[in-house]
């Protein structure tokens, strides 16, 4: 299972990096190029998904990545119609710094039927949005404000309501090409307050900054934005 090989490696201060694929901006002829770049990383997971993907192409995306890499595929949606069941598991996002009734439930009700039917793994997992500089795509199509970057102890009592409500992930976001990544001192107080794993992504542009948040407590590092721009990122840095 997906989530018991997290957990195991939080257990071994094993740390794990996802890459994180918009299909917004994948074409399916770019597969195999990026594919092999994926393969010659240290990632451990590939993420699928975005803000406002409307679900076009996203089977031959996940089909395409799935016949030349030998990672586990996790769907990280903004809404429903992003569900595919060519991956292997999904993170059931509750974004717990928003009070948008559709991104708190009525999201994950109208995904049932389509889960249903499915043999996707899911994932419970609170999502926390935190401020960044800048107005990112997930506060834009959510119509919530993220949390406030100078209240580290607020943000690490909402990722622990997550925990405590079942979420068996928190994710720290800072949002897609955020100007400013999620700060040490933030991870460190959420690292310490809760017991689950940790995911950490938005605004991370350099191996350092990886280093960083691993350092800070995240059992869980997502980069998204900055490979996309250099899909040779992990060659050059």
């Amino acid at each position: 299972m997906l989530y018991d090989q997290i957990l195991s490696a939080k257990k071994e201060y094993k740390k794990l990096l996802a890459i994180l694929i918009d299909p917004d901006k994948v074409a399916t002829e770019s597969i195999p190029v990026l594919a092999e770049k994926i393969k010659q990383s240290p990632a451990t997971h590939i993420f699928v998904g975005g803000s406002s993907f409307d679900g076009h192409h996203l089977n031959e995306i996940i089909f395409g990545l799935k016949e030349k890499v030998a990672l586990p595929i996790l769907l990280f949606p903004g809404n429903p119609s992003q569900i595919s069941a060519a991956a292997d598991g999904i993170l059931f996002l509750m974004l717990l710094s928003g009070r948008n009734p559709d991104y708190l439930v009525e999201h994950q009700i109208n995904a049932v039927p389509i889960l249903e039917k499915t043999n996707l793994e899911i994932i419970s997992t609170g999502y926390v949005l935190i401020e960044s500089g800048s107005e990112t795509a997930v506060e834009r199509v959510s119509k919530t404000k993220p949390l406030a970057k100078d209240n580290s102890n607020y943000i690490a009592q909402t990722a622990k309501a997550g925990e405590l409500i079942g979420n068996k992930l928190i994710y720290l976001e800072a949002g897609s090409g955020a100007l400013n990544a999620v700060s040490q001192q933030i991870i460190k107080e959420v690292s310490s307050r809760i017991n689950v794993p940790l995911l950490v992504g938005g605004g991370i542009r350099s191996k350092k900054q990886i280093d960083e948040a691993y350092a800070a407590g995240a059992d869980l590092v997502v980069i998204g934005t900055a490979f996309e721009n250099d899909i040779n990122f992990f060659d050059n840095k």
